[in-house]
């Protein structure tokens, strides 16, 4: 053999030895190093969970009163993979169920099929989860109806009933505060994908409110035990078995009486509205406690019943929830509805003239109408009051001395050609009320308004520009009229300046200016704290079963605006004279506690669904008492008319309940907080329960009801 030879067979020699080695490594690797992993790995693929559900925190008011909490209860859920076994997929089954618990068969069809098998405009009342998680169809059903099912299983197969915690509502004040609250569901795919998170398919999870915001809290550990099972799926063995873990409970700043008395008054003046020839589609209600940014009570009309997520949501349930005609019921109007301002807003006004440099102490003139370029922008009803104070103005809510007033100040700031160094008071005076930005609460889905300064001028006009320069051509039919082919014309030659009735409409809360009703809140209760005001929160504290604190939310200022004394000292004069001798003297005519606060009559351009014209919003922004300023109370009435009439009793009613007022005369006994808003963090007693639901023998959270 050649020596050439030889070095090729070593080195191949070599090659082998060097794969057998790399070979019996890897073995040694996975049968000794990595042995525990693949022996879970082996045992999982023989393995079935059985996971059940934890009992969801309660959440409570201000006192430690459950508003909603998991009571046992019997659901009725359709299992997909079942029912599409069927040679009929499920249709006599379906038609059973629906005629056994007297539903339509649309609406038990609707409820058992997964939003993508449906189109994208027929969808409500779908299922978000998949077809491998039970479908819940009745939720709270009667002993009797589900015991059929189960004695006739052969007649429902595929359907099955449990007992499982269900999230209920005692209402045990009268309270709704389904905004709030927000509600459950089962868990979706995207859920499943949260890394963060290790969800389960047959759990729930917070979906909007409260519920989703404090869901980490409230959810709780589920409990599994997973068998190992053969190949017929008979199980050999029990591999694993951990308890579910109760979640927390939330306790909130929400007092629930105080809450029911909230949406009583709101919803009566709305229909005071109604009556008076309004149309008034939709109202809101805050009260905030001035010094600590707490959230009292919240509002919002029309509202609806927030177990019907839990009792199974019909068709026309999900549709009558987004309903324009029914008012949008889902929507949260304190949070997400936005309205001008209208009078208001002049408080801010205020503070933007002092720093202008106008005297709060001397006269204005406010005649009829005032004369702007070519247009003439009219005084409320065109009353003409003559020269008088400030103060007195504000009281009256006149019109005309703050177009004045601010039409001098966009001429001084350079007109439609700004200086480079343009003073924009008005506009720094509504930012650091924070007016466009959100208040922070710790609710989702907030909107934070419009702050029409000259960067959103210039960012409108850059998004439009294109429609309003092709008016003609794009607009509808309908909307071909002279005047907005006007205003189409100026929006296209200078749609990005802010013009002098941008100005003028800005300062008295009008334009393009929007506002929530609790930014308002949040506004008003900055002014009676003389500048700071704080971070709205609805969340107290969080504790376990066992009562121990977990986390405390504690008041947070959100910002402080600088301003001089006096400056506060006139607002303070100024809105205490709206109620004694301004716009709102006859509505608190003869009460018995000293409060501040101001009209707001909001005009509305646009048209309802039926081609009226809309109405023009009312509003009431208040604080009291006026001396000691502790409660920040406001209402909005869509579509309500005036400012006085309508929020403004409806702000009255509230302030009766918070104060214990009845007639002329106050009974502290009566009042909400007697003793002022609990300092400390109350316990959760989930056996008021009890006093409105039959609960022998139930445990909830480790407690025994009765």
């Amino acid at each position: 053999m050649s020596l050439r030879s030889k070095i090729n067979l070593i080195i191949f020699q070599t090659l082998v030895f060097s794969l057998m080695f790399a070979l019996f490594g890897r073995l040694f690797y996975l049968q000794v190093l990595e042995s525990g992993k693949y022996k879970d790995a082996a045992i999982s693929i023989q393995s079935r969970d059985v996971v059940t559900p934890a009992v969801r925190g309660a959440i409570t008011d201000i006192n430690g009163t459950p508003m909603v909490v998991d009571l046992p209860g019997l659901v009725v859920s359709i299992n997909r993979i079942e029912i599409d076994k069927q040679p009929d997929k499920g249709v006599r089954v379906l038609a059973q169920v629906a005629n056994l618990f007297k539903l339509e068969y649309s609406d038990i069809y609707q409820r058992t099929r997964l939003c993508g098998e449906l189109p994208r405009d027929n969808r409500a009342g779908c299922w978000n989860g998949t077809r491998y998680q039970p479908i819940p169809l009745i939720g709270g059903a009667s002993q009797d109806l589900a015991l059929k099912i189960m004695e006739n299983a052969d007649l429902y197969p595929g359907v099955e009933v449990q007992s499982v915690p269900i999230r209920s509502y005692p209402s045990l004040e009268g309270e709704n505060v389904a905004h709030v609250l927000g509600y459950v569901g089962s868990v979706t795919d995207e859920d499943l994908k949260n890394p963060e998170i290790n969800y389960y398919r047959n759990e729930v999870v917070g979906k909007t409110g409260l519920e989703t915001k404090y869901n980490q809290y409230l959810r709780g550990t589920p409990g599994v035990r997973s068998f190992l099972v053969n190949r017929k799926e008979v199980v050999t063995k029990q591999n694993k078995n951990i308890s579910a873990i109760a979640g927390n409970n939330l306790i909130t700043n929400i007092d629930a009486k105080l809450q029911a008395g909230v949406e009583r008054s709101l919803e009566a003046a709305v229909k005071r509205a109604r009556a008076s020839g309004y149309r008034g589609d939709s109202g809101a209600a805050v009260v905030l406690e001035i010094k600590t940014g707490r959230v009292l009570a919240m509002a919002s009309y029309p509202t609806y019943d927030p177990a019907i997520w839990q009792k199974g949501l019909t068709v026309k349930q999900a549709e009558d929830l987004f309903s324009e005609a029914k008012g949008v019921p889902a929507l949260s109007r304190p949070l997400q509805g936005l309205f001008a301002p209208a009078s208001t807003f002049k408080s801010v006004s205020v503070v933007a003239a002092a720093a202008a440099g106008y005297s709060l102490n001397t006269s204005y003139n406010c005649p009829a109408s005032v004369e702007i370029g070519n247009r003439t922008f009219k005084n409320f009803d065109s009353i003409a009051a003559g020269r008088i104070p400030l103060d007195v103005g504000l009281a009256i809510s006149c019109d005309s001395l703050w177009y004045q007033i601010s039409y001098d100040e966009w001429v001084r700031d350079g007109g439609l050609r700004p200086k480079s160094s343009a003073n924009d008071y008005f506009f720094k005076a509504a930012k650091d009320f924070g007016v466009g930005l959100l208040t922070g609460i710790d609710l989702p889905s907030e909107l934070k308004g419009r702050l029409p300064d000259r960067q959103w001028k210039q960012n409108w006009y850059e998004q439009n520009k294109d429609f309003y320069c092709n008016y003609k051509d794009r607009a509808k039919k309908q909307d071909l009229s002279a005047y907005l082919i006007e205003i189409a014309r100026e929006n296209c030659i200078d749609g990005n300046k802010v013009r002098a009735g941008d100005a003028v409409n800005f300062s008295i809360g009008q334009g393009d200016t929007l506002v929530t009703p609790l930014r308002l809140a949040q506004i008003y209760a900055a002014i009676a704290n003389n500048g700071t005001y704080y971070k709205p929160q609805v969340a107290r504290a969080i504790v376990d079963v066992d009562g121990k604190l977990v986390k405390e939310f504690k008041p947070e200022v959100a910002d402080t605006i600088k301003v001089e004394q006096s400056t506060w000292d006139f607002l303070h004069r100024g809105l205490r004279m709206v109620i004694t001798r301004g716009t709102a003297a006859g509505v608190f005519s003869g009460f018995p506690v000293e409060v501040s606060g101001k009209t707001g009559t909001a005009q509305v351009f646009g048209k309802n669904p039926n081609g009226s014209a809309k109405d023009d919003t009312s509003w009431f922004a208040s604080y009291g008492p006026t001396e000691n300023p502790q409660y920040a109370v406001v209402m909005m009435v869509s579509q309500g008319g005036f400012g006085a009439s309508t929020s403004g009793l409806g702000v009255r009613n509230i302030y009766e309940t918070l104060f214990g007022v009845s007639g002329n005369k106050v009974n502290p006994e009566k009042a909400v907080f007697p003793n002022g808003v609990p300092s400390t963090i109350a316990k959760v007693d989930l056996k008021k329960v009890a006093a409105k639901v039959d609960l022998t023998g139930v445990k909830v959270g480790g407690v025994k009801l009765k």
